[in-house]
């Protein structure tokens, strides 16, 4: 995990509006022994001393004892030719703990005109992240969508997506650019 020892520099993030205890408590006390300001960032140092981030500790889901980063399963899920964007949410699941779901935006959305046809790109995507990641990595189902929920500063709203699959509240989305994208991925599980 990526952290850095204080002071910030002026411009980050200097407390939690109207929560000073919060901020210290979050993003202070997570490294045992030491005050250092946490990124909530995985990352590796190379041999030259340059950081390379590798995904936020949050986007890592633990399946079957297995923990995966949904960044990585989402990389190889986006190497098929037809997948234009996607993103990966770990969803709760009695037997594993939890289980990647990917929704992604196809390049030709004519691909998946019959639900056979769906079915059948769903397959060829998740022996990609077979060959790619192992069968450890493989997401319970890749659904399509025409477009991905996101704020209006082009984030995915990954913590809505998850929520919904999970039947539970999304929360604010006061935020969100197009309500309709999570409407679709709604009615997708309804099916």
């Amino acid at each position: 995990m990526i952290a850095v020892e204080g002071p910030l520099p002026p411009g980050c993030l200097q407390t939690v509006w109207g929560d000073d205890d919060r901020y210290v408590k979050t993003y202070w006390t997570s490294i045992p022994g030491k005050q250092m300001y946490s990124t909530f960032d995985w990352g590796v140092k190379d041999k030259d001393g340059y950081f390379y981030i590798l995904g936020r500790t949050d986007d890592v889901i633990n399946v079957a004892g297995h923990r995966l980063g949904t960044r990585e399963i989402e990389e190889s899920i986006s190497s098929h030719p037809n997948v234009a964007e996607v993103a990966v949410v770990g969803v709760a699941d009695q037997l594993k703990g939890q289980v990647a779901v990917g929704f992604a935006v196809l390049k030709d959305p004519s691909k998946v005109d019959s639900p056979e046809a769906a079915l059948k790109l769903e397959g060829d995507i998740m022996k990609v992240v077979d060959s790619q990641l192992g069968a450890v990595a493989r997401p319970a189902r890749v659904r399509f969508v025409t477009l991905l929920p996101k704020t209006r500063s082009g984030k995915v709203l990954r913590r809505a997506i998850q929520a919904v699959c999970e039947g539970r509240d999304p929360g604010d989305l006061t935020t969100i650019d197009d309500p309709s994208a999570l409407q679709q991925i709604v009615d997708l599980l309804k099916t």
